[in-house]
């Protein structure tokens, strides 16, 4: 009886580091954090105010990475039990939707910097400004057509520039809700992301979008743009 004893101890100790695994496994899922900021809430004002950005960042952008994590630890759950079905229904829906919040915002913030960090300075002679110059014109055309774009995103979602892979060339793209690029241009690569969902401007400028568009090239970020746009250039 002992011997029977001891078995049943084993027995479940193994049970129990299984399950103990299993959930291990599932949790290990959820490792998407909300990235620190390059510079403080307050200083892509008056362009941005700090109490947006506070927002938009520790509120907004938080909820869409909690959200990526708790829909990442559903398809784990799903696969654990080979459920397919609902791993397609959790991709498609929770995942597109937060995954795509998470890495719009990633990249959106990286594309703003301050006055001070040069916020807004053009750099004339990149490769950059020269290939945006042979699609539109110039500069200021691109600016027009890129606000024009946005300014007419019906309901919330993002305006982009990207650097199509297939033709080499730049394009402007909008995207509805949190949908990201690839998911219409598979082989691209964001140069530039603007959110004109209301979340990010209605603070500031409650119902004015244009403006909004308008003044927060004040605070783009060209250098990290020429830095995207040289990575995906094919020369």
């Amino acid at each position: 009886s002992l011997l029977f004893f001891s078995s049943m101890q084993n027995i479940s100790k193994t049970v129990s580091i299984c399950r103990n695994v299993s959930t291990r496994s599932v949790s290990l899922a959820a490792k998407h954090t909300l990235p620190d900021l390059s510079y403080d809430y307050g200083e892509l004002a008056p362009y941005i105010g700090a109490r947006i950005m506070e927002l938009h960042h520790s509120k907004h952008h938080q909820t869409y990475v909690n959200n990526y994590n708790a829909a990442l630890d559903q398809i784990a759950e799903a696969q654990e039990k080979g459920d397919t079905e609902t791993v397609a229904k959790i991709e498609g829906s929770a995942v597109r939707f937060n995954g795509g919040g998470h890495h719009n915002h990633t990249l959106f913030w990286k594309v703003l910097a301050p006055k001070k960090s040069g916020g807004g300075e053009i750099p004339e002679s990149s490769k950059l400004v020269s290939d945006i110059s042979s699609e539109w014109g110039s500069v200021k055309k691109f600016q027009e057509t890129f606000n024009a774009r946005a300014a007419g995103v019906q309901g919330s979602g993002w305006c982009w520039l990207i650097h199509n892979g297939e033709t080499n060339k730049l394009e402007i793209l909008t995207t509805p809700n949190q949908d990201q690029p690839k998911l219409y241009v598979k082989d691209c690569t964001p140069v530039l992301g603007i959110d004109v969902w209301e979340h990010a401007y209605y603070l500031d400028y409650e119902n004015r979008r244009p403006d909004y568009l308008k003044n927060i090239w004040e605070v783009v970020n060209w250098k990290q743009m020429e830095e995207f746009h040289s990575s995906a250039v094919k020369e």
